[in-house]
């Protein structure tokens, strides 16, 4: 942050500031890190045990308690020597190097931009809808643990994502309850003099003025932008009103704020970030703000502009269809942004355009948001191992004539922060085996300690959870029926629902078709008998919501609702209404299993399941995301055949019968097998190894060191090494793809010769390659895989001209006899050093 910058804690004239020690409980409020460091939790139990554990939010607690009861605490010497220990901790946890800082002191990457739409960090900034958020958030988390220097940007909704009651019918109402900003444990960003920062984004007409809120996530500050300014007109300050609500229009809107505003806000700060990162397209528009700050700094134009930062640019993707990505129409990108390109990009309409097309002569084209981003940085990958391989085939028609395999989208699946996620039984296990700085580095070691615990120790920890699950939902339940207006003796019976010795089975998710969040109900009365077995009885906690706008998704709620008021369900069988972190946070805490059924390969990661994880949880889950990189028959159960079979019914009807059957021959008679002390060894011997195998793997820890040091590093010194010199580097990229430009038409293969025998195959082609550089471009034979396996792609060397041709070149290369000749082809593709092909030029030509 610049010096021109600081941050006002002292919000509001009734907040008892004068009171000696208020600072203090404020700073340990106001930061997040008691989101997953729990150290704080007995300081706001203190100060008002109910209230904290309705909210989970110290900055309510704060400003709710009686001024009287603070000062009492302050005065008392235990407490108050309490808060200094706690807050002088929470100083030295900052200013002290972490894995970063000790792996890389010498690292020329200061400043990580982390763009997102939604981030989800608690329950007290419900500011997020689902996974999207849930990543962020967890990264931002990860990040700050282990020292990665990265600033998060997005957006501070009034009402967020909506909020959901069931009625007397079981249907979904949606709620949007206004986000107080001043119970929110955020602060507004001030200057020096104490002028709250604000920014003024120009768009057609007038302009929007955006104010900045801080908010401190441990090492890591994310800023958060927002339309609800008194000198914007009423219909501007609800841009930022909703997550995912309203038209295009107002999508594009709240796009354009995040991601110019927020590239505006750094700028502003002084913030200089070498690496921008895009978590998902929404904010895109970001790359174009870069390019155009670069422009005011240098000099440059668009394109060399373009061609220094794009290298500093990592777009990662999250959708799974190609319908889900964010498209405008051409004349909705013109009125919003065709004046900032011509006058701030210097660029036409017509080139904005393109950048967000497959064809950039198809003027009816909209303009995709994750192209964009594609066509603006240095690297892209999807969130599993399967989604890269789905992102490879949507992302086929931008590269064309170029192998499926070779479309530059890689992959670094997804981790959830295990801090945020574990139940304090987990922690204690943990901690007692492995350390309590066991996620702040490192964690190849996890997985050999882990294994050291004993059955009886994992299966007490177990235990312990289910309990504090089954007490939440009773209470969870039962407020939830009091507020739909049931009997009171339905209120009542909800407290003595369930039994924490039962296999419990959870199954949350966002209501929608393509994760078929009712293939569980596809044959009720099996289901039904399989609940209430009285030998081996089965309970089922499922939350989840629908989008308020889509009703079919809505009725498969209603087919839910209705399944368990049957009488005989109704014993076995919970739905938590207001599906949220919250509720999240308890549920995979201590569900037995939790089971996931989406359509392969539509879901991209589904971190859900890599939350029970840590707490010894199971999985039994579709092929699909990360479960089927995680996958083997010691940690969990499969559903599918690891193919796509889209939306047959028939298939469907298969898996819900194989999911039946998994559930009724494997899952519950190896829960119930016990010995004579009352575990179950298998089930405990496959938690063991569930929890040691896969907990590090798939955790945020694993993630954000990946994308620092396989993604961020690199970006970092691209960056730098464009920038160099008065970009001089970009300048022969210019000038290198120009060439390109004007010569690639001309190209043509001449003859080909190819030289056979038992010890090798001899090939010979030639080129004609008019009055291009051979430099610019590289020859290679090329022969597909085989069964899976990596093609081949053999570089040609260059001989020379030929003789009697002008302009035709000539290349060879040798080759082992593995294959027939047959096999192979010559291509030319682009080439120059340091230059991602084909993402940054995608021009492929084919003998």
């Amino acid at each position: 942050m610049s010096k021109q910058t600081r941050v006002s804690h002292l919000i509001y004239n009734l907040l008892p500031t004068e009171i000696e020690g208020f600072d203090s409980l404020a700073e340990l409020a106001l930061d997040m890190r008691w989101s997953w460091n729990h150290a704080t939790d007995e300081v706001w139990r203190q100060l008002d045990s109910k209230l904290w554990e309705i909210t989970q939010n110290p900055w309510v607690v704060l400003q709710m308690v009686a001024r009287g009861r603070i000062e009492r605490l302050l005065a008392d010497p235990v407490f108050r020597k309490n808060i200094d220990g706690l807050v002088q901790a929470r100083r030295q946890t900052i200013e002290a190097p972490a894995w970063f800082q000790q792996t890389y002191p010498q690292s020329s990457l200061n400043c990580v931009a982390y763009f997102s739409m939604e981030f989800m960090l608690s329950e007290a900034l419900p500011i997020y809808s689902g996974g999207l958020g849930n990543v962020a958030g967890d990264q931002l988390k990860a990040a700050s643990d282990l020292g990665v220097p990265v600033v998060g940007v997005g957006l501070l909704y009034q009402q967020g994502y909506f909020r959901q009651v069931l009625d007397k019918d079981g249907a979904q109402q949606a709620l949007y309850p206004y986000n107080d900003p001043g119970q929110l444990p955020i602060t507004p960003l001030r200057q020096a003099d104490g002028e709250w920062l604000r920014l003024e984004i120009a768009l057609p007409g007038y302009s929007v003025w955006l104010r900045v809120w801080q908010v401190q996530v441990g090492r890591v500050k994310l800023y958060l932008l927002d339309s609800n300014d008194a000198a914007n007109f009423p219909a501007h300050r609800g841009i930022t009103s909703e997550l995912y609500g309203g038209g295009p229009e107002l999508r594009l809107k709240q796009e354009l704020l995040l991601g110019i505003g927020g590239w505006r806000l750094l700028s502003a700060l002084g913030i200089q970030s070498e690496v921008c990162h895009l978590n998902e397209g929404h904010a895109a528009f970001a790359v174009l703000e870069r390019a155009c700050g670069f422009m005011q700094e240098t000099g440059q134009p668009f394109e060399v502009a373009l061609a220094v930062t794009r290298a500093g640019n990592h777009f990662t993707t999250h959708t799974a269809v190609a319908a889900g990505f964010d498209r405008f129409t051409p004349a909705l990108i013109e009125q919003y942004l065709g004046g900032y390109a011509e006058q701030k990009l210097g660029i036409t309409r017509h080139d904005l355009l393109v950048l967000g097309r497959q064809n950039p002569n198809d003027s009816s084209e909209l303009f995709n948001m994750a192209y964009l981003a594609i066509r603006s940085s240095g690297a892209v990958n999807g969130v599993s191992r399967l989604h890269g391989e789905v992102s490879r085939h949507i992302f086929l028609p931008l590269f064309p004539h170029w192998p499926e395999d070779e479309i530059p989208v890689g992959h670094a699946t997804n981790g959830v922060h295990m801090p945020s996620w574990d139940s304090a039984p987990a922690d204690d296990l943990w901690t007692e085996v492995c350390g309590k700085d066991r996620w702040l580095g490192p964690t190849e070691t996890l997985e050999q300690d882990i294994r050291r615990v004993s059955d009886a120790r994992l299966w007490q920890f177990r235990t312990a959870a289910s309990k504090s699950l089954i007490e939440y939902a009773r209470e969870r339940l039962s407020q939830q029926l009091t507020v739909s207006g049931a009997s009171p003796e339905a209120v009542d019976g909800a407290k003595y629902l369930f039994d924490p010795n039962t296999l419990t089975l959870g199954f949350a998710r966002r209501f929608a078709t393509y994760k078929r969040p009712n293939l569980l109900l596809h044959d009720p009365e099996r289901l039904l008998r399989l609940l209430t077995n009285s030998e081996l009885p089965v309970q089922l906690i499922l939350p989840g919501k629908a989008h308020p706008a889509d009703q079919a998704d809505q009725a498969l709620i209603q087919e839910w609702t209705h399944f368990i008021r049957r009488p005989e369900a109704r014993p076995h069988v919970i739905f938590l209404s207001d599906y949220d972190m919250l509720l999240t946070e308890h549920l995979v805490q201590a569900v037995d299993v939790w089971i996931n059924t989406p359509r392969r390969p539509w879901e991209a990661c589904r971190t859900s399941g890599m939350k029970v994880l840590v707490n010894g949880g199971l999985n039994l889950s579709e092929l699909d995301g990360w479960w089927a990189e995680a996958y083997t028959p010691e940690v969990g159960w499969a559903l599918g055949d690891g193919q796509e079979h889209g939306d047959d019914p028939a298939w469907d009807a298969v898996e819900a019968y194989a999911l039946y059957e998994r559930l009724e021959r494997e899952v519950i008679p190896e829960f119930y097998n016990r010995d004579d002390k009352n575990i179950p060894r298998a089930w405990v011997a496959r938690m063991r190894e569930s929890m040691a195998r896969m907990t590090p793997q798939f955790s945020a820890n694993r993630a954000v060191r990946e994308y620092a040091e396989q993604h961020y590093l690199p970006a970092a010194l691209a960056y730098r090494e464009r920038y160099a010199n008065k970009c001089a580097e970009a300048s022969q990229i210019v000038d290198w793809q120009h060439a390109l430009d004007r010569n690639w038409d001309s190209l043509r293969f001449g003859g080909l010769r190819v030289e056979i025998n038992a010890d090798h195959h001899v090939f010979e082609v030639e080129i004609f390659l008019n009055d291009l550089d051979p430099n610019a471009v590289r020859v290679e034979l090329y022969a597909d895989g085989i069964n899976g396996g990596d093609p081949v792609r053999e570089e040609m060397k260059y001989v020379g001209p030929l003789p009697d041709a002008s302009h035709y070149r000539v290349y060879h290369v040798t080759v082992p006899p593995k294959r027939p000749a047959g096999d192979y082809s010559a291509r030319v593709i682009p080439h120059r050093s340091g230059v991602s092909v084909p993402l940054e030029s995608a021009r492929i030509l084919w003998h």
